[in-house]
């Protein structure tokens, strides 16, 4: 199997680039609205947000940002099949203008902008993105009627175009049940509280690019990206930064776009989609490991288990497993600058150290 990726240095707003109907799952990360590192990118997108901010207007700021970021929400309904998911990883913000301290709520902004845009709202999932910083105390401290409490979990908002997706052809069938995950990562992934993403993402980029772009962990695009789609799926980026959607991507045997306006992050995610050659090798080997370790325990408890793999010698709990294949990245080769291509290889049971 082969798969394509590619980075293109655009502005997000106008996917001229892509076809409609032409993308199976957006999987993204947009700069948060009214977080202070990114008021100089909003201001290049529309000049009045400076303006609202130097003005004391958080309000003001607030909607005319979000207007920005509903055009590439347009964008995305445009070139999603129907029955594509849309995945917007997102954090809410906290912010003092001209005195007075409040939240933004990013998250429940931009559910009203893909309802409005046709979108079906799905059932989301929050993940505890714990903070570092020595203090996490915001107002008064101890005393109470002053004091704040610290957010440290973000949303995922999941949406569909349209009704659920359709698998009619017999080797779309197919596809379909390769792509399957196992029992117990269905029981981790499809919690809407995920609470185990911390230390799980792999250091893909160096740090300055990742304070730029605020990356996400890898694990967290892996699952979506293998919840949400199957093998040969087309999954796009509008806000690619150092680029972890695109590794997940690759790492899972899917194809895959990336838009990025920063050419200096699309450097750095060009060297980030290099690496996950290797990444996504150690993430099949891992599933395979787990599964192993999860077959063994349950033996122990005495639990039964009446369905075999028909590719791995291993028991699986559900008969949606039987087919279940899980592909790795084998070799990439850049073919033009910014423009991967790479084979992938069934993963055998202890192949892959």
């Amino acid at each position: 199997m082969k798969t394509c990726h590619q980075v293109f240095f655009a502005d997000a707003r106008n996917l001229d680039q892509l076809a409609d109907r032409s993308v199976d799952l957006v999987v993204t990360s947009p700069p948060y609205p009214m977080i202070e590192m990114w008021d100089g990118a909003f201001a290049l997108m529309n000049p009045r947000v400076e303006g609202a901010l130097a003005d004391n207007d958080g309000a003001g700021a607030f909607e005319l940002i979000h207007l920005e970021l509903d055009k590439i929400w347009r964008e995305c309904f445009r070139v999603l099949r129907p029955g594509g998911i849309a995945c917007i990883n997102i954090g809410d913000a906290v912010r003092t203008v001209a005195g007075n301290f409040q939240m933004y709520s990013n998250h429940a902004r931009i559910i009203q902008a893909m309802s409005a845009i046709g979108f079906v709202q799905l059932p989301d999932i929050l993940w505890r993105k714990p903070t570092n910083a020595p203090n996490k105390f915001m107002g008064s401290g101890m005393l109470p009627a002053g004091a704040y409490v610290t957010y440290e979990h973000e949303y995922i908002l999941i949406f569909r175009k349209g009704g659920r997706r359709a698998f009619r052809t017999p080797e779309e069938q197919r596809i379909r049940r390769e792509s399957a995950f196992f029992w117990e990562e269905r029981n981790l992934w499809f919690s809407d509280l995920w609470m185990d993403l911390k230390g799980t993402g792999q250091e893909l980029a160096d740090r300055s690019s990742r304070e730029r772009s605020a990356a996400y962990p890898f694990e967290l695009a892996y699952r979506l990206i293998c919840m949400h789609s199957v093998y040969g799926d087309v999954v796009l980026d509008p806000f690619l930064g150092t680029g972890t959607t695109m590794a997940a991507a690759l790492a899972s045997g899917r194809n895959s776009v990336g838009i990025e306006l920063d050419e200096g992050l699309g450097r750095a995610a060009r060297d980030v989609v290099k690496e996950a050659v290797a990444v996504g090798r150690q993430r099949a080997s891992a599933r395979l490991a787990a599964h192993r370790a999860f077959i063994e325990s349950r033996r122990e408890a005495g639990k039964g288990i009446k369905h075999h793999s028909s590719t791995y010698a291993f028991p699986v709990v559900t008969s949606q497993e039987i087919d279940l294949v899980i592909y790795a990245p084998k070799c990439l080769e850049e073919v033009v600058p910014g423009k991967f291509e790479a084979e992938h290889e069934v993963v055998p049971v202890g192949s892959i150290g």
